[in-house]
């Protein structure tokens, strides 16, 4: 039976497949009884489900669960009424692609893309660096996202947003050479490397929360913290752990953005570019990857703009789906 996405969901389907729980919890109705209350969705979208039966613990935020129920219509939308309900167990082969948004590529297959660009940096005390950098990460890096949304807000996000600016930071070093690449390569691996210890993320690469350190210092503090210590335990170039932890404190550019500095040197300022470069044109696709050509987005608040998707040669204004 071909189970349809939550996007596809209808009011008096029924429903009978896998759904990751994105928020959960245990209520009381106005009779006493309990039920639980639950945001549950895949990669399209996500449905408020109720499971009227208080037998049932609240199944743990990033969790899945096999669901079957019947969708029905309540104060104009939809929610799906749980009738049985159990955790996702191995046996039963989950496609995570299909829960939740991944990187097009391998996780393996980036990190070992990551571990040849440390291995191509001349400076023996920069690779050591890097590589000491990329092992204190461990395991978090093949899964964990970029941010909790927005930009690469995805299954192994952090590592798709890497390969993708250190294939950029190769093209610019190859058009202006007067760039140091050992440093702009280790700029693009080092500068989002602490959102690990920012956020709060199951290995399915959803974020639940920030972490405290994540809101009272932020990945860049984080990030700058760590590159110091590790540097000088490692024996780094005085000169060269500064102006790597730099480009780490400035890459998002502006004070109202979280900079205390701007970029100060070539290779910091085109750092930043290729950030804005590679978060914006994600976020410009899943944004008009939903729009009809010939049409317009939502107004993005993060680009404080609407977007403009082409129609194609041959296609009529607004006839052809997205």
């Amino acid at each position: 039976m071909d189970i349809p996405p939550v996007a596809g969901l209808a009011k008096d389907m029924r429903y009978d497949g896998f759904l990751l729980v994105r928020a959960a919890e245990q209520r009381a109705a106005s009779n006493g009884s309990r039920y639980l209350d639950m945001t549950l969705g895949d990669r399209t979208g996500e449905i408020n489900a109720k499971l009227w039966d208080g037998a049932y613990a609240p199944p743990p935020a990033g969790s899945v669960v096999r669901v079957r129920g019947l969708v029905h219509e309540y104060n104009g939308r939809l929610q799906l009424r749980v009738e049985r309900m159990r955790q996702a167990v191995e046996t039963d082969k989950v496609v995570l692609e299909a829960l939740v948004p991944c990187a097009p590529e391998p996780a393996e297959a980036m990190l070992a893309e990551v571990r040849k660009a440390v291995d191509a940096i001349s400076r023996a005390d920069l690779r050591a660096l890097m590589h000491r950098l990329l092992d204190d990460a461990g395991e978090a890096l093949s899964y964990f996202p970029a941010a909790s949304k927005l930009h690469h807000a995805e299954r192994s996000g952090l590592l798709h947003h890497m390969t993708g600016m250190l294939r950029m930071a190769g093209h610019y070093a190859d058009e202006y050479p007067s760039l140091d690449r050992d440093l702009l390569s280790a700029g693009v691996i080092a500068h989002d490397l602490a959102k690990i210890g920012e956020l709060n993320a199951s290995t399915l690469g959803t974020v639940s929360d920030y972490t405290a350190n994540g809101m009272l210092l932020g990945h860049l503090v984080l990030g700058v913290v760590h590159i110091d210590a590790v540097g000088r335990e490692t024996g780094c170039d005085e000169e060269i752990l500064m102006m790597l932890e730099h480009m780490v404190l400035s890459h998002h550019g502006l004070p109202e953005y979280g900079s205390p500095r701007p970029p100060m040197f070539p290779e910091a300022e085109v750092l930043h570019h290729l950030d804005v470069v590679d978060a914006r044109i994600f976020e410009m696709n899943a944004a008009l990857s939903k729009v009809r050509p010939g049409g317009f987005s939502e107004r993005l608040w993060s680009l404080e703009r609407k977007l403009y998707r082409r129609r194609e040669p041959g296609q009529e204004n607004g006839d052809t789906q997205a």
